[in-house]
């Protein structure tokens, strides 16, 4: 990973550089889908000129930042990884999280590749390719947001901004070594985005530390005004253990990392006890017996920019928005109300000192060639979705976090009360500075 620059030595285009020549190396074809070489040229030299005149706009300024290719950038095509939309006129405008980083002087260096419509999790894509896991080129790295996560483990770039609609910021940065962050719906504006589904999209940071997120998410948010997360104290928040159904069918090296990981906070003065979001589980479940937001919600967004079929969609997309497809209109109401009264039973049900713990997800990145087949494919799809979604469907804050490990990453998820984003953050500074202190073989 690209290290934070140091603001008293400008040096925003030598790292724009080292990225681009990264970004074009073997191996790193089908990382991008768009590389905006000169403009990002540009935007980083003004930074450097901005660090020498003592007028940073920030600590966003000339950071090095990558876009998911479902966010509008002017003059470009939002294909959202989908074939069927690159003959959708160019965006005349940017995303407006995009005007926002470039406000703050980040340089944007390019658009990242993602899963057809952000509607799967593995990272797998038959129109744009597909980015090896960069701790092992024959996984998968997760996705929606794969290239995001690719381009920030990889050195391509400092931080990326990705989407989160199931997981897709967490599961790439579980499975690939990196950190996430998806905030609480409604604190970063979805205007400029493609929209798998408009009840559950949120826009969050991935990047190499819980600082770099908390940077990001404060610019894209529009609220900018700390540069750094405050560290909480061990003695002012309690973990809980979120024991139950999610930790089912955890393969041993997770359960393992996950548990040694535990051990080493509790070492360290950390309060945990087990705990149990059964009740909010059960929810869930209620409402994913009548369907799913983004099978329905992504039809009215492909049907609103005038496809009226689904022919040319990957077939393991397709066979999904066709199920949302028949859900009545009574039982989407349903569903609606069923998460709206899910969502307050659950903030409800702790306060904004409580964090609930579990993994990411409950295996580690599946080899490609093990997904190729379709049933294996939804298998692995919905085992890395299980965990991440539920905080979608209930609304809260939750990030992931890197266990150190010797060998394939694995992801540690601390989820937040609704709204209390920064303190999740705080608290994510502490997890992360104490499992810092460690490594663990597995």
């Amino acid at each position: 990973m690209i290290s934070t620059p140091d603001q008293s030595h400008p040096a925003a285009v030598a790292r724009l550089e080292a990225a681009l020549t990264r970004a074009r190396a073997s191996g790193a074809e089908n990382t991008f889908t768009a590389l905006f070489a000169e403009s990002a040229r540009c935007e980083a030299e003004a930074a450097d000129r901005r660090a020498v005149a003592g007028t940073t706009r920030g600590p966003l300024d000339g950071r090095i930042v990558s876009v998911k290719a479902l966010f509008d950038v002017a003059g470009t095509v939002t294909s959202a990884g989908s074939a069927v939309l690159r003959s959708l006129p160019p965006a005349v405008d940017d995303a407006l999280v995009v005007k926002r980083l470039r406000a703050a002087g980040a340089v944007i260096i390019g658009k990242t590749q993602m899963t057809e419509f952000a509607f799967s999790a593995l990272g797998t894509n038959p129109n744009d390719g597909v980015p090896g896991n960069p701790r092992d080129r024959r996984r998968a790295p997760g996705g929606s947001s794969s290239g995001a996560v690719v381009s920030v483990v990889a050195g391509m770039a400092e931080i990326a901004i990705g989407s989160d609609t199931g997981g897709s910021i967490r599961i790439p940065a579980a499975l690939s070594g990196a950190t996430g962050f998806k905030p609480t719906s409604g604190f970063v504006p979805t205007a400029g985005a493609f929209s798998l589904s408009s009840s559950l999209d949120t826009i969050g940071p991935i990047a190499s530390t819980v600082a770099d997120c908390f940077v990001a998410d404060q610019v894209v948010s529009g609220e900018g005004v700390a540069s750094r997360p405050h560290i909480a104290s061990p003695y002012t928040f309690r973990l809980i253990v979120a024991r139950g159904r999610l930790f089912q069918g955890c393969e041993p090296e997770v359960l393992s990392a996950f548990e040694n990981a535990v051990e080493r906070l509790r070492s360290c003065g950390l309060r945990i006890e087990d705990g149990s979001i059964e009740a909010a589980l059960d929810n869930v479940a209620e409402i994913d017996q009548i369907g799913t937001f983004p099978s329905i919600e992504v039809g009215a967004t492909l049907r609103g920019l005038g496809l009226s079929s689904l022919d040319g969609v990957d077939p393991k997309t397709r066979v999904r928005i066709e199920a949302g497809g028949g859900i009545l209109g009574i039982n989407y109401v349903r569903m609606v109300r069923l998460r709206q009264a899910a969502i307050r039973s659950f903030e409800q049900s702790f306060g904004n000192s409580e964090v609930f713990i579990l993994p990411t997800t409950p295996i580690r990145a599946p080899l490609l060639s093990s997904v190729e087949e379709d049933s294996a494919f939804h298998q692995a799809n919905g085992l890395v979705l299980r965990n991440p979604r539920v905080a979608n469907m209930l609304d809260c804050p939750p990030i992931s976090l890197p266990i150190p490990l010797d060998g394939l990453p694995v992801g540690l998820m601390p989820i937040g009360r609704r709204n209390a984003d920064r303190r999740l953050l705080e608290i994510a500074t502490s997890v992360e500075t104490m499992l810092r202190g460690y490594s663990h073989a597995v």
